[in-house]
């Protein structure tokens, strides 16, 4: 059974209609978000359990509050497609090999913000959708639509067939993120913390995107450098459905 932790994935969890099992909120902890998980909680006819702190996850900081749920569903890569193609701006977010639970909670809730129709993360050297990804992801993993892939080049080569447009992210990339027009359906692929992208995975790319380092460190945090470019995408969608 997975673990909710923290008022906001909590919350957020609720709102989603993510199957909650039990609830557990620390003795002396009250406020507007308990308030409204507990009228919630009520209303869907969830166990709510009040717990001495001492029995609630001690070791771990939890704004007196979890959540058990079942195991996370994944929904599947033709799901994810089939719907992105109904909207005017499809935008899908690749993550290969992202190890750090902190910086995919962190990527996972810039992706909702910018209200990506689905991310595809590596099913092999990358971290786990666990506890930590949901409360740094402050509740935006019960809202996205995640598949695990197995191969990444045969989902590149889906994705080409269906119509997207395939942008990698790389320092060695000739041009700015800035620079390029995302006017197609658009799949963006990020790299591991450490090593970037795969050789063969930036020869598969349509383009490759850098954002330009004016001082003497040569790259960002990975979850940085997510909503850098997400954010330059959903301007120009914004943009252009003005237009």
């Amino acid at each position: 059974m997975t673990q909710i932790i923290g008022r906001k994935p909590v919350l957020e969890a609720l709102k989603a209609n993510v199957k909650i099992e039990r609830i557990q909120i620390a003795f002396g902890h009250t406020g507007d978000v308990i308030n409204q998980i507990k009228a919630i909680a009520y209303k869907k006819g969830i166990r709510l359990n009040i717990v001495s702190p001492a029995k609630l996850l001690p070791e771990i900081r939890t704004q007196g509050i979890v959540a058990y749920k079942a195991e996370i569903k994944y929904h599947s890569f033709d799901e994810i497609i089939s719907t992105s193609l109904k909207n005017k701006f499809p935008l899908i977010l690749i993550l290969e090999h992202i190890q750090d639970t902190h910086n995919l909670g962190a990527i996972l809730r810039t992706a909702e913000a910018a209200r990506v129709d689905g991310v595809l993360i590596t099913k092999h050297e990358s971290a786990p959708l666990n506890e930590t990804v949901s409360k740094t992801s402050a509740g935006a993993v019960s809202h996205l639509k995640i598949a695990e892939i197995s191969s990444l080049t045969n989902v590149i080569k889906i994705l080409k067939e269906s119509g997207f447009w395939i942008y990698g992210t790389s320092l060695k990339a000739s041009k700015n993120y800035f620079e390029e027009k995302f006017t197609k359906p658009t799949a963006l692929i990020l790299g591991n913390e450490e090593k970037g992208l795969k050789k063969n995975t930036e020869a598969l790319c349509d383009s490759l995107i850098k954002i330009p380092m004016l001082g003497k460190i040569q790259s960002l945090n990975v979850s940085v450098s997510a909503g850098i470019f997400l954010f330059e995408i959903t301007r120009q969608k914004i943009q252009s459905s003005l237009i």
